[in-house]
């Protein structure tokens, strides 16, 4: 098959390779840049808002996704020291594990053509579609980090997130039977507990009376520290499209991470493919996606000020999943 001259995607992430995905069904060809093997453990809450499901299926990969066996997860609970709050989702989410799912549009991208390198091979003015991750530098004080282990035993079908001492824990369902636990935390509070993450989350008791039945598989995992911020509003650089986390780090507490990677890597990917103008790409990201970024700042600012608990009272668990989720695209 005749292909149109190739863009080049840098990062193998979910936002990397569903950019990929997206421009060889364009009919471009895609050199793939990534350093890491596969499949690989990430720090990621693992949860797939409903969204996921029309993405997955226009990068043709839905199949795939259903036949790894993703957790169905149906309620939300929020838990503080004192109260909880317990609601049924609107629609049913998913989990799986960004070793599963990671691998999976890997696999699919290099099935399609993709031709991958631990490196480009070239530094020209080829579309560039950039899904690296994160690349930022916090002075030490004050800094966010990120955790996570997968454990064994009984699975439930609601996400929980256990909030305490500026430190927030979500533990769900993913493939297998398996709980993943994923927490953030203040450079403070790991640093009273000298970085012990058992002691961290131990030191919550509702947290830890989940967990007790659990037993936990691997060493935890951190990533940090970790700056949320965005470039949906930044100049637009000729041929450059920021994706996934490279784009915007949004709060892991809104559950849209992964979702967002997609989604932006999709667009990239098709924007990359049809020469579309840098600033285009831009607006439609800002379209999609501003709004949860927005409303995941202010929640997270509410929290940091302990006005989490008292709020949470007041509004309704649905209003909670649909602010935070990406706006629908009709692209």
């Amino acid at each position: 098959m005749d292909r149109r001259p190739s863009i080049r995607v840098i990062g193998a992430g979910p936002a990397g390779t569903s950019a990929a995905i997206a421009a060889l069904g364009a009919g471009t060809g895609v050199e793939l840049v990534e350093k890491s093997h596969f499949p690989r453990h990430k720090v990621c809450g693992e949860f797939l808002s409903p969204e996921i499901i029309p993405l997955l299926d226009s990068l043709g990969v839905l199949n795939d996704f259903s036949a790894a066996g993703p957790a169905v997860i149906r309620r939300l609970g929020l838990r503080f020291a004192s109260s909880s709050k317990l609601c049924k989702l609107p629609e049913p989410a998913f989990g799986l594990s960004r070793y599963v799912f990671d691998e999976l549009l890997f696999r699919n991208a290099v099935r399609l053509g993709a031709r991958v390198a631990p490196e480009a091979v070239s530094v020209d003015d080829t579309p560039t579609v950039i899904a690296h991750g994160r690349k930022a530098a916090l002075p030490r004080g004050g800094r966010l980090f990120g955790f996570k282990a997968h454990f064994e035993g009984t699975a439930d079908d609601a996400i929980e997130l256990f909030f305490f001492d500026r430190c927030y824990v979500g533990v769900s369902a993913i493939e297998g039977g398996q709980t993943n636990v994923c927490g953030l935390g203040p450079e403070e509070l790991l640093q009273r507990h000298e970085f012990d993450i058992d002691s961290v989350v131990n030191s919550s008791r509702q947290l830890a009376e989940r967990l007790r039945p659990l037993r936990r598989k691997f060493r935890w995992l951190t990533v940090g520290p970790l700056v949320f911020e965005n470039h949906f509003r930044g100049n637009a650089e000729t041929g450059r499209f920021p994706a996934g986390d490279a784009l915007s780090f949004v709060d892991p507490f809104t559950g849209s991470g992964m979702l967002s990677a997609v989604l932006s890597g999709r667009l990239a990917g098709i924007a990359a493919a049809h020469g579309t103008e840098a600033a285009v790409y831009l607006a439609q990201c800002r379209e999609a996606l501003e709004r949860p970024f927005q409303v995941a700042s202010l929640f997270r600012r509410t929290l940091a000020n302990g006005w989490g608990e008292r709020l949470a009272g007041l509004i309704p668990g649905s209003w909670l999943v649909s602010l935070t989720r990406p706006q629908k695209m009709n692209r």
